[in-house]
């Protein structure tokens, strides 16, 4: 796309970059920064100020009040450190880098330690490695690259390094948005691998209902409220509200493996805890609530008719109490297209070889923290990733590739080079 020997030189350097590419990742993944409860942030911080520093960054840690991230239910804890770098390139605007540094809890099932990188099968193990450490890693390889070359740079990157998007009720770039803490135009890598146009995402809410009975002998139940079977009119009128919800589709375009079909919102039980043993009557109930909203809805609307859905099921109960928290929350993404996605398409094509007619717009019924930026006034967002379909985020043995890692790292280099030439009419 371009003959400057620099740019192409630096292009060249990234994939000579394996053994520090493998380096920095295994140092990343050795922290655990899993949410809940995420209180590895601030040990990642550290990491990250001594893997830039060398690079010429310049720090700024931002922690986000306690009052405003401590869910209810005391999940969370640890301090919510939140890194800026800055790289001063003398550039006219700056390209805000996002990355959440939480993972998902490692889980059961790996074949290979989840806090250590592992090398085989031609892939790279470990959690956090595609979702999203990897891209971390990747946005550092291109900048090595581009200072060793002497690369002049179209942008001044700076990376945010954000707490809390697997979850939560306050992400750090929420609040970093909200503070003002950064100008210019945002690019995500909380996509995929993939020729996409980003057209936006759901909201989600997490409601956790608890329902409080008495414990009693199960063999001689005197007095005893057994908080399980007291549930029981909640969930079924939750499957029914749930039926009802996803029927409501949303003008988003849907990925190309919905083949034609709209996305839905969606309704999801998705915990339950209550009792020890057969001999006791439980005393406690819990129910976590998923609810995925399109963009067309509303927050205020969709918590009522969950709110509502639950006092109408519990009215009557012989329950002593039945207590709402919400937990987490993400507002939705809509029309996060704007001027700067052509030229990150072309710089996508430039390092995973995609062609022009391969984009296609899609949205997700997943979910992001990119909803608050976009409420904060900055309505633009770049997406890329290294997701794919296959690559197991969120379960056991998470993996990446170093061909992907370095294709997303030449696409970045191509996105910030001033002496990228993107084609006509990209």
């Amino acid at each position: 796309m371009t003959d400057n020997s620099r740019f192409n030189n630096a292009l060249e350097k990234i994939t000579q970059d394996g053994d520090q590419i493998t380096d920095d990742m295994r140092l990343m993944l050795a922290v655990d920064t899993c949410f809940p409860p995420g209180n590895g942030y601030a040990q990642f911080a550290d990491l990250m100020t001594q893997l830039l520093a060398p690079m010429k960054f310049s720090f700024q840690r931002v922690s986000v009040p306690q009052h405003l991230w401590q869910a209810p239910d005391g999940s969370a804890h640890g301090e919510r450190v939140n890194l800026l770098a800055s790289l001063d390139a003398g550039a006219a605007e700056n390209c805000n880098l996002y990355f959440h540094t939480d993972t998902v809890p490692a889980g059961d099932g790996w074949r290979f330690s989840p806090l250590a990188l592992t090398e085989a099968e031609g892939k790279l193990f470990g959690r956090g490695a595609a979702d999203m450490k990897g891209t971390i890693v990747a946005a550092m390889a291109a900048i090595r690259a581009a200072q060793a070359c002497d690369l002049p740079l179209r942008f001044n990157p700076v990376f945010l390094l954000c707490t809390d998007e697997e979850g939560g009720l306050y992400p750090g770039i929420r609040y970093l948005a909200e503070q003002q803490h950064f100008a210019g135009h945002l690019l995500s890598f909380n996509g995929g691998a993939v020729p996409r146009i980003w057209s936006g995402c759901f909201g989600s809410i997490d409601l956790k209902v608890i329902i409080t009975g008495r414990s009693a002998h199960s063999g001689d139940p005197v007095n005893g409220i057994n908080a399980i079977e007291s549930a029981l009119p909640l969930m079924n009128a939750l499957y029914q509200l749930k039926a009802e919800v996803e029927q409501r589709t949303s003008a988003m375009p849907a990925p190309p493996h919905y083949h034609g079909k709209p996305l839905t919102s969606r309704l999801t039980l998705a915990a339950a805890h209550g009792g020890s043993k057969g001999s006791t009557l439980p005393e406690r109930f819990e129910l976590l609530i998923n609810r995925r909203y399109a963009p067309e809805e509303t927050f205020d609307a969709v918590w009522q008719e969950l709110t509502l859905c639950v006092h109408n099921a519990m009215q009557g109960s012989a329950a002593l109490d039945v207590t709402l928290q919400m937990i987490g929350h993400l507002a939705p993404v809509s029309d996060p297209v704007g001027p700067h996605w052509p030229r990150w398409q072309a710089a996508l094509s430039q390092g995973f070889g995609f062609n022009a007619e391969e984009f296609k717009p899609w949205g997700s019924s997943t979910s992001s923290d990119m909803g608050w930026v976009q409420q904060a006034g900055i309505q633009e967002i770049l997406l890329g990733g290294l997701a794919r379909p296959d690559n197991r985020i969120h379960a056991a043995d998470e993996y990446t590739t170093m061909a992907d890692v370095m294709a997303l790292s030449q696409s970045i280099l191509a996105y910030l080079a001033d002496d990228f030439q993107q084609p006509q009419g990209s």
